[in-house]
């Protein structure tokens, strides 16, 4: 399981014109992959490591500011370009494996009381951010 973490001021996710979720306070910005070999112990893990990563402003983290999460699943994070011009898709997750692990990881962040907003799995996504540093990070699990 892969993130792209971006610390941010403010993010949103768009599907056509409705906004499916929003944060409008200093948070985190979650682009998250799932791999073929992933399970829900790995999504457990990386709603924990989200949780307490300590990379807000001063190396706090979401679990001890209460810090919004905006969690958007992509598959893309996965791409291989190695070889040729076409990325390969081959070790992302497919959608019907990868869209209750997406779930899973928001559901363990919430069990934690984290406040998560999410995209549309499959949807063709507009993803809006301002971010804060800027700081991004790759958490992997």
């Amino acid at each position: 399981m892969r993130a792209v973490v971006a610390r941010v001021t403010e993010a949103s996710v768009t599907v056509g014109d409705d906004v499916t979720g929003a944060i409008a306070e200093p948070g985190l910005l979650v682009l998250l992959g799932i791999h073929v070999d992933d399970d829900v112990t790995k999504a457990v893990t990386m709603a924990r490591k989200l949780h307490e990563a300590r990379i807000l402003r001063d190396e706090e983290s979401c679990a001890t500011t209460g810090a919004p999460l905006l969690v958007v699943s992509q598959f893309t994070l996965y791409g291989d370009t190695r070889k040729g011009r076409r990325p390969s898709w081959t070790a992302a997750a497919r959608p019907e494996a990868a869209e209750p692990l997406v779930e899973a990881v928001v559901a363990a962040l919430r069990e934690r009381g984290a406040r998560v907003e999410t995209g549309r799995f499959g949807a063709m996504m507009a993803v809006r951010s301002v971010n804060d540093g800027p700081f991004t990070v790759l958490l992997e699990v």
